[in-house]
């Protein structure tokens, strides 16, 4: 079977909340019709799971084989490892504004300008390590606008515990989440050393206690896109099948 490529565009908004022009990279399947309706999935590290992932090329395999529902990705890159740490991490000065970027400026922006459902179930975030982090805590901050988060490797601190300890409204809510077996000596970009497997065991199993719709899995590697890229197929094959 030929496998029907999509295409990629460049967009961009200004974004008040973050006092910036935010720059986007946008998948269109190759199918795409303004007659469609389409799901979204919005990727932090944008660019890395456009390029190191290659999501586009995920997706045209699995939307060519019809395997997947109609889907339109959108990456949001990161400027630098000072940017994104600022924009993801928990403890980051730009992390809320971040969300509110998200949920109040992103998704009205492409709810206009893409056939898109209009719906939580409709939406999904994604990201790796810190993004990973930042796509849940907005997805729980915002449950009724994002319906699914896919999760590699997500940095866990308390503030992650804490963000899914107290959330009540999260019955709409899946979650894909993925962690490696050998990521217990992660060097984050700060350069200090961290273990994520146990914090995000810890975090599985609060997600379990509350009863949270959420797919875990432990894969044999560690904190790199080598091990993530051959993940993506399976999470969007679970997450739009």
């Amino acid at each position: 079977m030929t496998i029907k490529r999509g295409t990629i565009q460049d967009e961009k908004i200004y974004s008040k909340e973050l006092g910036e022009e935010i720059e986007l990279l946008v998948y269109l399947p190759a199918n795409f019709s303004p007659l469609y309706k389409y799901s979204l999935l919005i990727a932090q590290d944008g660019k890395d799971y456009f390029q190191m992932g290659r999501i586009p090329r995920v997706a045209d395999e699995l939307l060519t084989e019809e395997e997947i529902e109609n889907l339109i990705i959108v990456g949001v890159p990161y400027a630098n490892v000072e940017d994104r740490r600022r924009k993801y991490h928990p403890d980051g000065e730009q992390q809320e504004a971040y969300i509110r970027f998200l949920a109040h400026e992103l998704v009205p922006f492409l709810d206009e300008k893409y056939p898109v459902y209009h719906v939580g179930y409709g939406r999904a975030l994604a990201g790796d390590s810190l993004a990973a982090t930042v796509s849940l805590m907005t997805a729980l901050r915002y449950p009724h606008t994002f319906g699914k988060v896919i999760m590699h490797s997500p940095y866990v601190d308390d503030n992650v515990l804490h963000a899914v300890q107290t959330a009540e409204d999260y019955k709409h809510l899946s979650l894909y989440h993925v962690i490696g077996t050998g990521e217990t000596e992660v060097k984050m970009t700060n350069g200090e050393i961290a273990d994520f497997l146990t914090p995000n065991r810890k975090l599985h199993a609060l997600l379990d206690e509350k009863g949270f719709d959420s797919f875990y899995d432990e894969f044999d590697g560690i904190h790199t896109w080598k091990y993530w890229q051959p993940d993506l197929k399976r999470a969007l094959l679970k997450m739009f099948e």
